[in-house]
């Protein structure tokens, strides 16, 4: 991202579905927030009437199973939230509001393209607080069998590689490579959905998942391939929704990242533990002020809460 200042939204915005895992219906108002506010999410709905702030850091993720999920059950938690997170990012908006009724970001069409369309349909604007950005400095690199993920130095904004491999014909071997800004995000990665097969449907449903996946917000893969009327929308649809997750999964660094971003036959997990992997020695990297003076790495603290008051969990 090259743009110097701060980003926010013009107007509040809400968006309505259903969550693919939960099969609940739920409503999400993204509203504008101040400098340095961050992506936090105000999940209201809670069984106690309290509503709960959590932060979209990547130290608030609880699980990583299918999905990315902040806060925790017994107090409040959000899931499936790195489509939206996408959206966000690839867009350059850095603070917002998340209101949340429920327990899952909703599905819509399974791709980040109607959280883009919601986000453009009221525009952004740039506030007066510069713009900061995590550089890496050191690699890291997490693996997992033939599986890995690692964030390499980058002189400026995120470049991303995924490559994915599944026996599977109808998927098979797929890379994309991609210098992430808001025109390329719009253009090659925002409308790829996500997918699933259909051997896994059943252990799906008895674990709790999937319960409101449809052809209508799936890519399904049968035996015979691909069992959308429609079909693909890329000849690469299931990589390209890889690099969406991992911009939606690296977002939770909670600032834009200036990184090579590699990964084979990754995932929610293994992006999570690179992030973790990241934080855990502050040589790895440090938080620039974009066009002014550099902020050490012992200088990275919480994202401040103002919007609603309270604090995050």
């Amino acid at each position: 991202m090259s743009q110097m200042h701060q980003v926010t939204l013009r107007a509040p915005v809400e968006i309505s579905g259903t969550g693919v895992h939960s099969g609940e219906s739920v409503s999400v108002t993204l509203h504008p927030a101040e400098p340095n506010h961050g992506v936090v999410f105000l999940r209201t709905g809670l069984p106690n009437g309290i509503d709960r702030l959590i932060e979209a850091r990547h130290i608030n993720v609880s699980a990583t199973e299918l999905c990315t999920v902040v806060g925790v059950r017994e107090s409040g938690c959000v899931a499936t939230i790195e489509h939206l997170m996408a959206a966000l990012a690839g867009l350059g908006v850095d603070n917002v509001l998340v209101e949340i009724d429920g327990t899952e970001v909703p599905i819509l069409d399974g791709s980040a393209a109607p959280f883009v369309d919601a986000i453009e349909a009221v525009g952004t604007i740039t506030q007066a607080a510069s713009r900061r950005v995590l550089k890496v400095r050191r690699p890291v690199r997490v693996e997992k069998g033939a599986s890995f993920v690692e964030l390499l130095p980058a002189d400026k904004g995120l470049k991303l590689d995924v490559e994915i491999d599944f026996a599977d014909g109808a998927i098979g071997r797929q890379r994309r490579v991609c210098d992430l800004t808001p025109a390329t995000f719009r253009r090659e990665i925002a409308a790829a959905r996500t997918f699933g097969f259909m051997r896994d449907v059943e252990a799906l449903w008895k674990a709790g998942f999937a319960l409101g996946a449809s052809l209508e917000n799936t890519v399904a893969v049968g035996e015979d391939g691909v069992i959308n009327p429609e079909g693909l929308r890329f000849a690469d649809e299931f990589a390209r929704h890889k690099l969406l997750d991992a911009v939606g999964d690296l977002a939770l660094a909670g600032y834009p990242l200036a990184a090579h971003y590699r990964a084979h036959r990754g995932g929610h997990r293994l992006n999570f533990a690179v992030l973790e992997a990241l934080f855990a020695d502050r040589a790895n990297y440090e938080i620039v002020e974009v066009g002014t003076r550099r902020e050490p790495a012992e200088a990275v603290l919480p994202l401040p809460l103002a919007a609603f008051g309270g604090r995050a969990g």
